[in-house]
This record gives structure tokens, C-alpha cells and sequence, in this order.
């Protein structure tokens, strides 16, 4: 049995805008039940422990998919994520792969945070894979090994500027997730705005948006067979 930790966002602030960020829903829920579907042990954890923010937007009629709704009808489900382990408790060590879903939260805290990037260089170091989808390859900003950028050199993708620009959140956000990912030397690729688009190369695993969230699990779960 393969063990994947969820790693989820704790911040719930969009900028100075007042209003409310977060995790967004089907990029949790999606990989959640492929995992699960599967037979992996989840784990999930988030910078602060406990409930993780929702992204409101991630919640309204338009954003429903089979996982969302499958996960509202969850008890279960809905415990584990109401009571997320610390960050600062988990051990790459006692992890095979760790899944990164997005919204905005995770620029501003998990893309910072010394656990995460700690965690993430821990597990490619290991030769362990490290997944994320949207917003969540932001965390890959600090992340380096020998001294270069985990993404330098591979082929990533993220949540494009295009797909940014047309939420209106191009100013609000702490920094372009493709930018980034360029600047840091990552070959970035993308497809149609808001469609599935995931690549996977070597031990990262990088989806562009929440339609790439159950393609992304996918891919790490066909991953994880080969190693």
C-alpha cells in the first residue's frame, strides 16, 4: 500500500482584497478518491493543522464536479480533512509521494514555508515524487538541490498567467506561478486555458489547472508503479 500525504493550505487571505482564499475543492477531492480508489493510505496535513481553508469560489454550483459532490456526501472524508495533521509533524521518511492541490492559499504560505520546502527537497532527494496542480507549483519556488532550483532544467507547467489575468487576480496574487517557474529555470509548457494539461518529468509532477487536478493523481499514481 502506497502512502501519499496531502499537503494543503492553511491561508485564507486574498491579498489585501478582503476577501476569502483558500484550497480549492475539486483539486483536492479529485486526486483524494483516485487515491483512495486505489488502495493508497492518505495522510493529510496543512501548515496549521486542523480545517484548512475553502476556497468559497471552489464551493459555488459552477465548481461542482462527481469528486466534489462525492465528497460532500463523505462523513468520512470530511473528518480527515477537519482535522489535518501539522506540517511540522511530518517525515519524508514515512512518505512514498506527497500530492500538493491548489488555490490561491498556497502562494502565500505553503510556496514559504521552511517545512514545506524542507519536505519537498527531503523527498526528491530520496527519489520520492512530488506532485502539484494549479496554483500548488508555486511551492516549488525555494525548493533546490546541489544548490539549483528543483524545477531548473525540467519540463513544469502551473497556472498560467492567461488563466490568472481572467479571474482578475494578476495584481493580488504575491507572484505569477508561471513566472516563477520560468525565472527559476524551469522549461514551462501549458495547454488551452482551462483545460487538462499535467506533464511529468523525472519526479515532478506539475498540472496547469483545476481540470488537471484527477489527470495529475492519475499520473502520480502510474508513477509510483514504476519506481
Amino acid at each position: 500500500m502506497k502512502k501519499i500525504l496531502m499537503l494543503l493550505t492553511s491561508h485564507d487571505q486574498l491579498g489585501n482584497t478582503g476577501a476569502k482564499t483558500g484550497f480549492w475543492l475539486e483539486e483536492f477531492a479529485a486526486p483524494y478518491y483516485a487515491f483512495k480508489d486505489a488502495g493508497a493510505a492518505i495522510t493529510l496535513a496543512s501548515p496549521l493543522g486542523g480545517q484548512p481553508p475553502l476556497d468559497p469560489k471552489s464551493d459555488d454550483a459552477a465548481s461542482q464536479t462527481d469528486a466534489t459532490r462525492r465528497f460532500k456526501a463523505d462523513a468520512d472524508a470530511q473528518a480527515l480533512l477537519a482535522s489535518t495533521h501539522k506540517l511540522s509533524d511530518m517525515s519524508a521518511g514515512a512518505f512514498d509521494a506527497v500530492f500538493y492541490p491548489g488555490g490561491h492559499g498556497p502562494l502565500w504560505d505553503l510556496a514559504e514555508d521552511k517545512n514545506s520546502i524542507a519536505l519537498i527537497e527531503a523527498m526528491l532527494t530520496a527519489g520520492k515524487p512530488v506532485a502539484t496542480v494549479c496554483h500548488a507549483p508555486g511551492v516549488l519556488r525555494h525548493p533546490k538541490i546541489g544548490g539549483k532550483s528543483v524545477v531548473n532544467g525540467k519540463t513544469v507547467t502551473g497556472f498560467t498567467n492567461t488563466e490568472e489575468a481572467a479571474v482578475g487576480l494578476t495584481d493580488v496574487v504575491p507572484f505569477l506561478v508561471e513566472d516563477m517557474l520560468k525565472s527559476n529555470g524551469g522549461s514551462y509548457s501549458k495547454g488551452a486555458d482551462w483545460q487538462p494539461y499535467v506533464l511529468t518529468d523525472g519526479l515532478l509532477i506539475t498540472g496547469q489547472n483545476p481540470a488537471s487536478s484527477e489527470p495529475a493523481a492519475h499520473a502520480l499514481l502510474d508513477l509510483l508503479k514504476k519506481l
